[in-house]
């Protein structure tokens, strides 16, 4: 795999500048639209996740074949589990805690794998989505 087809950045407060990267790569892999857009989103989401609950460092990786395109969020903390995955949508009348159920249902592929002393996020989408 090439250097154009991989990006990797450590995850700061600067999360306009990170989305702006994630844009740019997602884009030149041929990811657009609605799709792009949900990808914008749950990546947020997971980078936030590091910022205020995976103690606040953490790399952000994307990179693409010619089927997918994939984003690990991995940090330092290691909190997160694979039981964290919401299979349904998170109960009770609050704004907030809808984070992991949101980038479940916005990307193809979601999952948590617990590391050495870290958690990684994988998000997942199909460059040809199926119809």
């Amino acid at each position: 795999m090439s250097d154009d087809q991989r990006g990797h950045w450590p995850i700061t407060a600067d999360l306009t500048l990170l989305r702006q990267r994630l844009l740019r790569h997602a884009a030149r892999a041929g990811l657009s639209g609605p799709r792009l857009d949900d990808l914008l989103i749950a990546a947020n989401e997971a980078a936030i996740n590091v910022l205020e609950h995976g103690g606040g460092d953490g790399t952000l990786t994307i990179w693409h074949d010619e089927a997918d395109l994939t984003v690990d969020v991995v940090d330092t903390s290691g909190r997160l589990t694979p039981s964290d995955v919401h299979r349904r949508r998170p109960p009770g009348p609050t704004d907030r805690g809808f984070g992991l159920w949101l980038m479940a249902q916005l990307c193809d592929e979601f999952t948590i794998r617990q590391l050495s002393g870290r958690s990684r996020v994988r998000l997942r989408m199909r460059l040809s989505p199926a119809v």
